[in-house]
């Protein structure tokens, strides 16, 4: 049984830049890096991959075994859970970082969204419970 989706990724153009908008604008921990990549802690239960985009069309090998080649195309989309409660908060944290709000979406369950774009335009959503019967 699969219990939960544990890293998802994202390709950037420029990592340093990537690193500096997950991490100061939405707070994430940034638990390692080098010049290819950046891994954050969400929410202690996930992991956000930042790859530069292109470095990673070849096997790397680690200690444990060897990946295998990946890449990806943007825009790409991605959603964060966060409180209701917190919406507005959150709307102010991004004005704050001059990053526009592309959209604002009411769902019919009652749940909210906010859509905008990191650096690299991959569309990024802050989602509260009530947007999938699920959450």
């Amino acid at each position: 049984m699969i219990t939960g989706i544990m890293e998802t990724a994202l390709y950037v153009a420029d990592v340093p830049r990537a690193i500096a908008f997950y991490r100061d604008v939405l707070g994430f921990e940034l638990m390692n890096t080098d010049a290819r990549f950046a891994a954050f802690n969400v929410a202690g239960q996930q992991v956000l991959l930042l790859f530069q985009a292109g470095a990673s069309n070849y096997h790397m090998t680690v200690p444990g075994g060897t990946i295998p080649p990946h890449d990806g195309h943007g825009p790409n989309h991605i959603g964060f859970a966060i409180t209701a409660a917190s919406l507005n908060d959150w709307a102010a944290r991004l004005a704050h970082h001059n990053v526009p709000i592309e959209s604002r979406v009411t769902w019919p369950r009652g749940g909210a969204s906010l859509y905008f774009r990191d650096p690299d335009n991959n569309l990024v959503e802050l989602l509260t419970p009530g947007v999938w019967a699920i959450y």
